[in-house]
């Protein structure tokens, strides 16, 4: 079966194990398939878990980036609003957690490669359709590989 370029951001997020059993359940790693077949009674909704499966996915990125507190809160009320049922759900489980957002850009201080994944993360959100979805998706893949996650292999030697 082919990989989309969906699922491949989110195995480039969550190349961990640990990580991937954590925050990518059945659903959302299948929702980006599930979205293209959706009923047009029930696109809202699958957009907005392909949506959130790449926000969380960027999160992830910034998170093993720099190790930020505030993008790990951020990863969490993420991975609640793939738990909703509906784009109502989503959208009370973020409202709730609207502080968790503020926070990540008042008290974040990133580099070069920090605002990039940040104005994707910003990008995905912001996006409407699948066209620009698409484009995010497509960035974030050519970003992920250029990355310098070098800190965390010098933790592991630690």
């Amino acid at each position: 079966m082919l990989v989309s370029p969906y699922q491949r951001l989110l195995q480039l997020a969550f190349s961990a194990a640990p990580d991937a059993a954590h925050y990518l359940p059945a659903t959302t790693l299948s929702a980006y398939r599930t979205f293209e077949e959706a009923d047009p009674r029930d696109l809202s909704f699958r957009f907005e878990r392909v949506r959130l499966g790449v926000a969380l996915s960027l999160m992830k990125l910034l998170t093993d980036l720099g190790d930020l507190e505030e993008s790990r809160r951020v990863m969490e009320v993420l991975r609640q609003a793939l738990k909703a049922t509906s784009v109502a759900a989503i959208d009370a489980t973020i409202t709730k957690e609207a502080n968790v957002f503020e926070r990540l850009y008042t008290n974040l201080y990133v580099n070069e490669e920090g605002e990039q994944l940040l104005h994707l993360f910003e990008r995905a959100l912001d996006a409407d359709s699948q066209p620009l979805m698409d484009d995010v998706i497509r960035e974030a893949l050519r970003l992920a590989p250029t990355l310098d996650f070098s800190h965390l292999q010098e933790e592991d030697e630690e």
